[in-house]
């Protein structure tokens, strides 16, 4: 019988300023990736987002980012292997405190935005974010893009790891993400996003954006809740997923 993780990106808000439907969407999910303050998220909101994956029973991971709060982390940065390893180990250090005292461990780190665009093909910041995992504890997984140098790293430094798949984004011929400012890179048709996650979940397989079938593991799909119709996607997702026979639980779970 097919197993698959659902995980979401939550505690993205700062401050006074909201983001995201994280209330609306956890109930749907099994894993969450929390914002540990660099991208996004602050302690108050890391509390609170903590607090709701303990209320709901989901399983906890941390998604740091580089320190750039006014891009959301999704501008490339120059740092150094070093710099990238120290960054990832302060915010886990700063989510663990937090999971800590809501009886909770962390199941996962998923690294963010630009942080985990470059990491999926560069071999040298890939190992440097997997050793400061490791350094930590050997036994959280690494959540990274499926097929890329991020999980093969993480591998090689004893980690275990969660291949990833987007349920509503466009794939490349040779498994990467199609590039945001690309046509068709985001899927809106909520029928198509469910279709395509159902098969990759079901076949590890998935229809690349020039109509290749390619390869593709598929441990847990990444489903996003900024707004209405991305939770009714992540409702309706769920709910395919499960008449289709797939279980979907957290890898704490199993």
């Amino acid at each position: 019988m097919s197993c698959v993780d659902l995980n979401c990106d939550l505690g993205e808000s700062f401050g006074a300023y909201t983001m995201g439907m994280d209330e609306a969407v956890i109930p749907h999910v099994t894993s969450v990736n929390v914002a540990c303050g660099y991208h996004a998220g602050d302690p108050v909101i890391m509390e609170k987002t903590v607090a709701l994956a303990a209320r709901y029973g989901v399983a906890v991971g941390a998604h740091p980012g580089f320190p750039d709060l006014l891009g959301f982390g999704r501008r490339p940065m120059t740092v150094t292997p070093a710099e990238a390893g120290a960054y990832v180990k302060y915010q886990m250090g700063a989510l663990m405190a937090f999971a800590k005292g809501q009886g909770l461990k962390l199941q996962h780190v998923k690294p963010h935005g630009a942080l985990y665009n470059m990491a999926a093909r560069d071999e040298q910041l890939a190992r440097a974010i997997a050793e400061a995992i490791a350094s930590v504890d050997s036994g959280i997984y690494l959540m990274g893009l499926a097929g890329s140098v991020m999980l093969s790293e993480a591998e090689k430094a004893g980690l275990p790891v969660i291949s990833e798949v987007f349920a509503d984004r466009a794939y490349n011929d040779d498994g990467s993400l199609v590039n945001r400012k690309l046509p068709g890179a985001v899927i809106h048709d909520a029928d198509e996003a469910v279709a395509r996650a159902v098969k990759m979940a079901r076949e590890n397989k998935v229809v690349s954006i020039n109509g290749k079938t390619i390869d593709i593991r598929a441990d847990s799909i990444c489903v996003h809740g900024d707004n209405a119709a991305a939770v009714q996607l992540v409702t309706k997702l769920r709910a395919a997923l499960e008449a289709g026979g797939i279980v979907v639980k957290s890898f704490q779970g199993r």
